[in-house]
């Protein structure tokens, strides 16, 4: 693990770094994500293989001030920016909306964003080292990149123009079974469950899905004359009524997906359940990772 060159961890939002540190802190690079603020340097990192962050999305709770945690497992990455001495500091506003711009641009989504200081509160033993359990200015990210989840979490100093990120990855949900045992699954149990990825809030099949797709649609050509239902479900994200259209478009979109490899229209027909039936806790993100699916439901 590489540890912070300056000494300070917890309290780098609010101490700036000495005059003569204006070189990049040893063994210290940017995360391939993100590239650094103009005339910053890295005060200090360090990193895990494996270890566990919280990241705060949605709103800020109103009584508590509290927000709701989204567990991730994996490895992690903590980086410290200063700004170089000589230069104009940005400010936390200016941080947070460059990197809110350049996430979406990239194609990430915005889990949580609080403009202003101590805006609300984290879970600050589960995330370390990104200051004293105050939200300021802060931003949660979501990419998905090669079948895995990376959560970026930014904090900015309001004037000083200093910043701290923690990066962690998670393996997205996956379709291990092969056509055959999909085929089996089917005839034996009525249904088969398929974690196909989506654009978020959108019926657009990410591309790392096509191998999913594939399998299910080998699995309904071993299957013979068989009839399925394509079943949509989502999380509890949003209005039941939101997820009910989502999970309809959805189902539609996996069997027009499925038609394309093969499968005979008329052996199909699309459904969706919204939130209705969850098959894990929504209260996190696995549980909500794992309602998120598309069922073939034997007919």
């Amino acid at each position: 693990m590489k540890r912070m060159a300056l000494g300070v961890v917890a309290l780098c939002l609010l101490a700036g770094a000495p005059a003569f540190a204006q070189e990049d802190a040893e063994g210290c690079k940017d995360h391939p994500l993100f590239s650094r603020f103009p005339n910053m340097y890295l005060a200090g990192c360090e990193s895990s293989q494996f270890d566990l962050r919280a990241f705060p999305t949605g709103p800020i709770n109103k009584d508590d001030q509290t927000t709701k945690p989204a567990e991730v497992e994996g490895p992690v990455e903590w980086l410290s920016y200063q700004v170089k001495e000589g230069t104009k500091p940005p400010s936390g506003l200016q941080l947070m909306r460059n990197f809110e711009n350049a996430a979406k641009k990239a194609g990430g989504t915005i889990e949580g964003q609080y403009p202003g200081w101590c805006k609300g509160t984290y879970d600050v033993e589960r995330m370390p080292n990104m200051g004293n359990s105050c939200l300021s200015y802060g931003l949660t990210m979501k990419f998905v990149r090669g079948g895995k989840e990376v959560w970026a979490f930014l904090q900015a100093s309001e004037s000083e123009g200093s910043y701290v990120l923690t990066v962690s990855e998670r393996e997205e949900m996956k379709q291990d079974i092969a056509v055959n045992e999909l085929a089996d699954k089917l005839a034996k149990d009525g249904f088969v469950t398929l974690y196909i990825n989506f654009e978020t809030a959108k019926a657009t099949i990410s591309p790392d899905s096509v191998k999913t797709l594939d399998a299910a649609a080998g699995a309904l050509k071993a299957a013979g004359d068989l009839k399925a239902e394509v079943a949509g479900h989502t999380d509890n994200v949003g209005t039941p009524e939101a997820n009910l259209k989502l999970s309809q478009e959805r189902a539609q979109a996996v069997m027009a997906a499925l038609v394309e490899r093969g499968i005979a229209a008329a052996r199909l027909t699309a459904k969706g359940y919204g939130q209705a039936s969850p098959v894990a806790d929504n209260r996190t993100e696995e549980g909500r990772a794992k309602n998120r699916r598309v069922e073939l439901v034997k007919k």
